[in-house]
């Protein structure tokens, strides 16, 4: 596997708490919608137990000329020389890595189901998809405690008038300490919130993407539905 020297071109607050990464993309890096990257940082200010480097799925899709990360800003070392990285300095880069992609043909649905930060895959895959026009069905539940919490939200509302295979379902599980108003779903994504709008639940391939908590009850959930295990497919956010 290669290793890339990238340098960081822009950095921007997405949600509460979370920001969003602007790398330079290699020439000729090539990667599917869903996959991740390895990042080390190279002689940090500061370095702790967990070390110098991080895997981030990419937030960008394929077709856009930069490559994105977004993260919740923990106060651990490498977020902290991250967050105070000057511009135009140099990480190392490795990748892409993962299989939490779309299959080619789009004959069954794709249900993407993102708890907080687990959006970042699902946004490079919905953005693509409509870039590409793809056949696939797309319904992405996405839940978070808050709108403030809630990065790209604004964004994959928009999408949904460009696109009209893609359907958001937007849910806040704690939107009464929230300053904003919401109108959409409340509560966590359960087996009523997915059968109000899928109509056939096994049908779908499914791609679960959040804190290891909310992925393990999410995979319970869909195989007690009867959701064949290889429809099934996951991807765990480790450290909020």
């Amino acid at each position: 596997m290669p290793t890339y020297l990238v340098k960081l071109n822009k950095r921007e607050e997405v949600a509460e708490g979370t920001m969003a990464f602007h790398l330079e993309k290699p020439v000729g890096f090539n990667f599917k919608a869903g996959q991740f990257i390895s990042l080390t940082l190279i002689d940090p200010p500061e370095t702790d137990a967990e070390g110098n480097t991080r895997v981030f799925s990419i937030a960008s899709a394929p077709y856009e000329g930069v490559l994105m990360i977004a993260t919740r800003m923990r106060d651990t070392a490498f977020k902290r020389t991250m967050k105070a990285l000057p511009l135009g300095a140099g990480i190392q880069m490795q990748g892409p890595f993962g299989s939490l992609t779309l299959d080619d043909q789009g004959t069954r649905p794709a249900a993407l189901i993102a708890g907080g930060i687990g959006i970042t895959p699902f946004r490079s895959i919905v953005v693509q998809a409509t870039v590409n026009r793809a056949p696939h069905r797309i319904f992405l539940f996405y839940s978070n405690r808050r709108p403030e919490d809630a990065a790209f939200i604004n964004e994959l509302q928009a999408l949904e008038k460009t696109n009209a295979n893609y359907k958001l379902i937007a849910t806040m599980t704690g939107d009464s300490e929230s300053v904003k108003r919401w109108r959409g779903e409340r509560g966590v994504i359960d087996k009523t919130m997915l059968g109000k709008v899928i109509k056939q639940v096994t049908e779908p391939n499914y791609y679960v993407a959040g804190p290891p908590s909310m992925v393990n009850s999410m995979k319970s959930l869909l195989q007690s539905l009867g959701v064949e295990r290889d429809q099934i497919h996951v991807e765990q956010f480790e450290g909020y």
